[in-house]
């Protein structure tokens, strides 16, 4: 391993994660990354970690179960794999996913099978998830390499050329280089972050308008006492942490019976290996009543009928058009870095970015105007030509984005 892939594995575990004395970390990643995993466990350990517990899940592998196994059997799930995330949450538990995309692998797969066993798995899960989606521990979504993304990315190039272009994308993306010191620019970029949350969260905003050349035309309402976050937040134990590296967005929960108008995505949607693409969503009081798509529209019919609430939206954010990623001028295939390069929503789960949220019930953040579901998943719709303007809860209009860039 390169000593830049240290450097790296220092930052998520140390800076991002922050990784505490006695605490446990899961570390879910596909088995192609055993060592720089290994690098991960290492650094987590020299934090006095308690324990790393590593889970190694293959795509292939998964395309394999849905092409050959029955619904039945997929949507089984075993009381001992219940029993086993119950049992993580007794732990001061801090997650670590690494994200490395493979678009199109499920294109062949039945939709109907990976909603099922999504909606399953979701609800057998959801206090597991809920962890994570209410900080009740630190959390990190990070990515690293792999050959296949790296050919979907850069498909012009030879195999390790393409490799080799999408590390370097990653590491100028998380302010990593040979020479620098990734932990003084995070707190920096952290800094900048807060600046932008500050003046966001000073106007009160009741709802955003946002309009653009492409057709999107949308009104989002934001419910009352809304924070605007992004950066590193303190978990509920007050540790802060970076739950996305790398991350340009400042973002707050909308409400869900306020949403109205039109929205087109500005970049494909990868979601479970299916491609999504050229699509637009016609919301109505808060919900989808109609929606159209060139490419996977029957993978956004089943994500969009999830479950009850999965044609609601849970996040909006805010990521200027002159970004880091986004002057990269590459499409990713991954969320994690697609939507920090452009505004984005995201359907189903709310972050319950309130005043005491992190302990509010279900039925509680429902009544605050929180979506609630299984699913949360992000799609673009910012472009060079979007305009939002902000309107106050007493009556005022304030331009935040103009051709493109956040202008607060």
């Amino acid at each position: 391993m390169k000593n830049i892939d240290r450097k790296y594995a220092n930052l998520l575990v140390e800076t991002a994660l922050n990784v505490q004395p006695n605490q446990t970390l899961i570390i879910n990643a596909g088995p192609e990354h055993h060592e720089f995993v290994a690098l991960l466990t290492e650094e987590a350990y020299k934090l006095k970690a308690k324990q790393v517990i590593v889970k190694f899940t293959s795509e292939q592998i998964s395309r394999l179960h849905y092409l050959y196994q029955s619904e039945e059997t997929l949507t089984h799930i075993p009381e001992s794999l219940i029993l086993e995330h119950d049992e993580y949450l007794k732990e001061d538990l801090v997650k670590l996913a690494l994200r490395s995309p493979n678009p199109g692998l499920m294109n062949d797969v039945d939709a109907s099978k990976v909603m099922a066993v999504s909606q399953v798995r979701g609800k057998a899960l959801q206090a597991f998830a809920n962890y994570s989606m209410s900080n009740q521990g630190q959390w990190l979504v990070a990515a690293y390499p792999t050959y296949n993304w790296a050919k979907a990315v850069f498909p012009e190039l030879e195999a390790q050329a393409a490799y080799d272009k999408l590390y370097e994308y990653i590491l100028y993306a998380t302010r990593v280089t040979e020479d620098n010191d990734p932990k003084q620019e995070w707190e920096k970029h952290n800094a900048q972050l807060h600046k932008q949350n500050n003046a966001l969260n000073a106007y009160n905003f009741e709802s955003v308008h946002f309009k653009n050349g492409l057709g999107t035309d949308i009104t989002i309402g934001l419910v009352k006492g809304h924070i605007w976050s992004g950066g590193n937040s303190p978990s509920q134990k007050g540790v802060p942490f970076n739950a996305n590296v790398p991350t340009e967005e400042s973002f707050t929960t909308p409400d869900r019976m306020n949403v109205n108008g039109i929205v087109y995505n500005t970049l494909p949607l990868n979601n479970n290996g299916r491609l999504i693409d050229k699509f637009w969503l016609k919301f109505e009081d808060g919900i989808v009543v109609d929606f159209d798509a060139e490419q996977g529209k029957e993978a956004l019919e089943g994500l969009l009928n999830t479950d009850e609430n999965s044609r609601r939206i849970g996040e909006i954010a805010l990521v200027s058009f002159d970004s880091p990623i986004s002057n990269l001028k590459t499409l990713f295939y991954n969320t994690l870095f697609d939507e920090n390069a452009s505004c984005h929503i995201a359907l189903g789960k709310g972050y319950p970015l309130i005043e005491n949220g992190g302990s509010m019930s279900r039925d509680e953040l429902l009544e605050r105007g929180i979506n609630q579901s299984l699913i949360h998943v992000d799609f673009m719709f910012g472009s060079e030509d979007m305009h939002a303007e902000g309107t106050t809860f007493d009556g005022n209009t304030v331009t935040i984005i103009k051709e493109g860039n956040i202008v607060l």
